[in-house]
């Protein structure tokens, strides 16, 4: 916001509160009420604001307050936003970035810890992205609003309360590059977002018992970068992908057939997926059973193993 004075900030109670997770605390006694704004609970009338900010020539960045608030303004995000460019042939641009706090682990209900990626990674004319880690998250975050195409950035609520070092005078990886993010020889792990997390703590358990698990942090989910992915697994011949959103018609669905596409003959298993349950995100007590851990990833690991 320091450096382009056409960035702006939309959201309710991202100004005075600073958002329900304090992610923009500070912004607004800083940079002024007419560029952080609070706006009224209309999602749709958030997105559709925006859009029209874009087309004046600002770069607005909008906060849904939870993942399942996001929904009122799926019109115009997939009708509209999406086909802006696409609909004028590219001579206009409409670089809008949407933060959405997404996904489990904070002890809340529906609406709250849900996992809707995969609707807007399927939408043609959006990037998607999601950090797991406090490096990507700050250099991701200014390379989406860079962007000169609609980002939907998903941010893990799990991550919220993680620190971790900032290499902030350092050469930040490509927004839409998937990154190896620990080293392996039998098996292939991938996942993005908090779930990159409990892919890590499980390679440690799996070599504690002396499986050797490679893990792949996605980054992005559209595009997906499936270089490091094929890579990977005409190396360790099997692959596990983990996600917390169900697992039919998802993202980690596109990922294993796109990788059984294209690295077919090095595979030595079936590619197999770890996801939260096709229903809808339980009681906040039952979002342990729901969405997936370690034993359940080591699960998959051991079943690829047994082919």
């Amino acid at each position: 916001m320091a450096a382009d004075e056409k960035v702006l900030l939309m959201g309710e109670d991202i100004g005075t509160l600073g958002g329900v997770f304090r992610v923009t605390e500070g912004l607004k006694a800083e940079f002024g009420e007419k560029r952080v704004l609070d706006t009224p609970l209309a999602e749709s009338g958030i997105v559709g604001s925006a859009i029209g900010l874009a087309m004046r020539g600002y770069r607005p960045v909008c906060e849904i307050q939870f993942d399942g608030f996001i929904f009122p303004g799926f019109d115009q995000i997939t009708s509209q936003l999406a086909k802006l460019t696409y609909r004028h042939e590219g001579s206009a641009s409409f670089p809008v970035v949407i933060r959405v706090p997404y996904g489990g682990h904070i002890g809340a209900v529906e609406h709250h810890q849900e996992s809707p990626e995969a609707y807007f990674a399927h939408t043609p004319g959006l990037r998607v992205v999601s950090p797991a880690t406090s490096n990507d998250a700050y250099w991701m975050i200014q390379q989406a609003i860079a962007s000169n195409d609609p980002v939907l950035f998903f941010e893990p609520k799990a991550r919220y309360w993680q620190k971790g070092e900032v290499a902030d005078d350092g050469v930040p990886t490509p927004l839409h590059h998937s990154r190896v993010v620990r080293t392996g020889t039998q098996v292939t792990l991938v996942g993005h977002g908090a779930m990159v997390a409990q892919l890590l703590q499980a390679a440690e358990v799996a070599a504690s018992e002396g499986t050797s698990v490679e893990v792949i942090d996605l980054r992005s989910l559209a595009p997906i970068d499936y270089a490091p992915l094929v890579e990977s697994v005409q190396k360790t011949g099997r692959l596990v992908v983990a996600q917390e959103a169900p697992g039919n018609v998802s993202v980690g669905s596109e990922v294993a057939a796109t990788v059984a596409e294209r690295a077919f003959y090095s595979l030595e298993a079936p590619v197999l997926r770890v996801s939260g349950f096709d229903t809808p995100f339980p009681p906040a007590k039952l979002e342990g059973v729901y969405l997936p851990d370690v034993d359940r990833i080591l699960e998959a690991v051991d079943r690829a193993l047994a082919y």
